[in-house]
């Protein structure tokens, strides 16, 4: 389809994003061969509404939903762009609004249990244990994690380069404590896990083979049964704690915004809640009228 060719080249949307495009489309069209709807230019309002409301009859989440309705503002607005259609059915539709939720996040003490977890005396667990300390000391997403290159180290310097959503590139200061793990994991557990093979990723699995985003996600499940943390805790889990454990200790928005690769510093700004929530916790547990 030329829409998700315009989206890989000319937006340069990431892999993930492309695919919940293409997947929320699907589904549209599904239901329009439901309806035997062939004509795009036939799309109304109305149209669109009932969609809407088939999803969340179907008990799709609201997050979902949301999703949706951006996927097809996109679309139709391509589709007018190219002159496909004259008229953008999508103009009156407002997406509903999604339920106030902050993400969980790690105290000090649990990022400690979790950082110790892995057994460093074995070189996947060294490899592991190299890759908690890099998502915590950078707020890396984990797709960022897994496609980080050999040559995207700068560890003398304390950076490290990355790119982001949108194909953005950007630096990132790697703090000391993470560099010792990675250069351990480079020169005692890499060339093991490489043999006679050659890849440019920095994070390899068993078969020396770049690592994936199930693998990191299925280590860390087992790393968070160990160290006993309850919390539902997933590799964004970590980039959560990283940006409001910084800011708890000071940072400028701002920095957090450059240091997490937002586009908007909206999207940053619910770290401020997470950092006051904590505060009203210490205040409830050490103040002695609270």
């Amino acid at each position: 389809m030329d829409y998700i060719h315009y989206l890989k080249v000319e937006r340069g949307l990431s892999e993930n994003t492309v695919s919940s495009y293409k997947n929320d489309l699907v589904q549209f069209v599904f239901f329009l061969e439901q309806k035997e709807i062939t004509d795009f230019s036939a799309i109304t309002r109305q149209i669109i509404v009932d969609f809407l409301e088939l999803e969340a009859n179907q008990q799709k989440a609201t997050s979902s939903i949301v999703r949706s309705v951006t996927s097809l503002r996109k679309f139709f607005q391509y589709m007018i762009e190219e002159g496909i259609i004259q008229n953008d059915p999508m103009e009156l539709i407002d997406a509903p609004k999604k339920n106030e939720h902050l993400p969980e996040v790690l105290s000090t003490s649990e990022v400690e249990r979790l950082l110790a977890t892995p057994d460093v005396s074995k070189p996947l667990g060294l490899r592991n244990r190299a890759i908690l300390e890099l998502m915590y000391a950078t707020g890396l997403r984990v797709s960022e994690v897994i496609n980080v290159q050999l040559a995207d180290l700068h560890l003398s310097l304390g950076l490290i380069q990355t790119i982001g959503k949108g194909q953005k590139e950007r630096i990132v200061p790697v703090g000391d404590k993470a560099i010792l793990w990675i250069e351990r994991y480079l020169s005692e557990v890499r060339p093991k896990l490489l043999k006679k093979q050659s890849s440019n990723f920095l994070f390899l699995n068993h078969h020396g083979k770049k690592l994936t985003r199930q693998g990191i996600w299925k280590n860390l499940k087992a790393d968070v049964l160990t160290a006993g943390i309850e919390k539902n805790v997933t590799p964004h889990t970590l980039r959560h704690s990283f940006a409001t454990h910084i800011l708890e200790n000071g940072a400028d928005l701002r920095i957090v915004q450059e240091l997490l690769g937002h586009a908007d510093i909206s999207t940053t700004q619910i770290y401020t809640h997470l950092s006051k929530r904590r505060l009203a916790e210490i205040y409830g547990k050490y103040h002695p009228r609270a």
